[in-house]
């Protein structure tokens, strides 16, 4: 019987704060980020008013972490989201969260998947290997895949390279335009507010929190952690800053870059909106640094994906082992120790999403990167906004544990921003992404959809082992 449970368990004392703190920041990729995600929010949302959007994120992702590592002392179980949601607000919200997880999770990393596939498409290309899309994206399931089913130690080493390497690559490029001094100067006034609120502000959020997607992945691995009371909230807080401070800096040194009045003539002339930063760069580092970047930006997607896969992997392990999924996907493997069904379901699902976008004959990039993962931005709003009055409740059930400002003011400040941000978010969707006609509802509506579906299988959980259901979010 020992030998059975201890199988069926995640490597424990496995990361440190260092390693959560990486495998968070890998998600939120540096350089898919400048390169994959800042274009966009310049172009859509308000312009030069991104580096200001991103102080706000910042300050946003704080407060929502305030209540969120004042729960973490106190709960400990991979299913982080889903958890909470159900310690404080009970089995079939806990239910429906864990649903949207696996939903928005999945959006996010086969969403990234076809940015990978088109950018290295595109890469390949330039030195004569022409193959579609869809075979870049194939070949990074594989070996996502692999790397899921075996063990998080594997992927962490492989993500803290990578990350690395991301980080090296972009300050060379921000420090190239800080030491020339841009275009016309080191102009600060995108830092105003009329920039600020030019444009669609709202569109420039859901880009620049799209950066942020992953910090909450700290109690994900709260299982596996050494000291989970102690790690959890350092890589929590440090994670937020790093991923802040960075996105700040470089949006502003890249609009420095392209020059506060040139960048929109620059960026609106590009058949491919990636092109931009390297772009940009080209005019203020070697040629070698440029070309670099072209293939970092590569593997800084596949660091995505593959981070997002083991947090799907995750949620679909503690969805099972829970009894809110079949049994037989809550086991971990008896050698690695991974939680290796889920794994192995979100590669086939990751294979079926993008065939189908293949066959249709749709753009990796324009469609399904744009369209999917920002659906899966929408899903974390939501779990996030949840998961802040989950934080209240809980502690008002019980009093020892924290103060007034981290178990009340913070979380509700985060729970009514969240909530304006989802429901703004969904009701303009399609203006957001770009996603025409039908889809820009039957997207969106894939989020509360999954979220009745979740809290429905709770309900029949309840009813047909109300132990299990009344156990639903303990510590592993």
């Amino acid at each position: 019987m020992t030998e059975i449970v201890h199988s069926n368990r995640l490597r424990q004392n496995a990361l440190g704060v260092g390693a959560i703190t990486f495998m968070v920041v890998s998600a939120a990729a540096p350089l898919t980020g400048v390169v994959g995600a800042l274009p966009f929010a310049f172009m859509l949302g308000n312009g030069a008013g991104v580096p200001a959007t991103f102080i706000l994120c910042t300050v946003l992702m704080l407060i929502f972490a305030v209540g969120y590592v004042a729960m973490s002392r106190h709960v400990t179980n991979a299913g982080a989201f889903y958890a909470y949601c159900a310690r404080g607000l009970g089995g079939a919200v806990g239910g429906g969260v864990s649903t949207v997880a696996v939903v928005a999770y999945n959006a996010m990393q086969i969403g990234l998947l076809g940015l990978l596939g088109g950018a290295a498409a595109g890469q390949f290309a330039s030195i004569g290997i022409n193959l579609p899309w869809w075979i870049w994206s194939g070949l990074a399931i594989a070996i996502v895949g692999f790397l899921g089913y075996r063990q998080v130690e594997v992927s962490a080493r492989v993500l803290m390279a990578l990350v690395l390497l991301e980080y090296i690559i972009v300050f060379i490029m921000d420090f190239g335009i800080l030491g020339k001094g841009g275009v016309s100067g080191l102009g600060m006034n995108v830092f105003d507010m009329s920039a600020f609120w030019g444009g669609s502000l709202a569109s420039a959020v859901l880009f620049c929190l799209g950066c942020f997607i992953g910090i909450e992945a700290t109690t994900i691995y709260s299982e596996e952690a050494r000291d989970p009371q102690t790690t959890i909230p350092r890589a929590t807080y440090l994670s937020v800053l790093l991923i802040g401070l960075f996105f700040l800096f470089t949006s502003w040194l890249v609009l420095v870059g392209a020059g506060l009045d040139k960048w929109g003539d620059t960026l609106k002339g590009m058949q491919d909106p990636t092109a931009f930063v390297p772009t940009v760069a080209g005019d203020y580092v070697p040629g070698w640094v440029t070309t670099l970047m072209g293939w970092l930006f590569i593997t800084s997607v596949f660091a995505a994906v593959s981070a997002f896969h083991n947090y799907i992997a995750r949620y679909t392990y503690v969805a099972g082992r829970e009894g809110l999924l079949p049994a037989s996907w809550g086991v971990t493997h008896p050698v690695y120790h991974s939680p290796y069904k889920g794994s192995i379901i979100q590669t086939i699902c990751a294979i079926a999403v993008v065939a189908l976008f293949a066959i249709l004959g749709l753009d990796p990039i324009a469609n399904l990167f744009t369209w999917i993962s920002q659906l899966g931005t929408l899903g974390v709003l939501g779990m996030m906004g949840m998961t802040s009055l989950a934080v209240i409740a809980f502690f008002m059930g019980n009093k020892s544990g924290g103060n007034a400002f981290s178990t009340l003011i913070a979380p509700a400040l985060a729970a009514i921003a969240m909530a304006v941000l989802f429901v703004y978010i969904f009701m303009h969707f399609s203006d957001l992404t770009g996603a025409a006609g039908a889809l820009g509802w039957v997207l969106p509506s894939l989020i509360p959809l999954a979220f009745i579906v979740g809290a429905i299988r709770a309900g029949m959980l309840k009813n047909s082992n109300p132990e299990k259901y009344a156990r639903l979010g303990q510590n592993a």
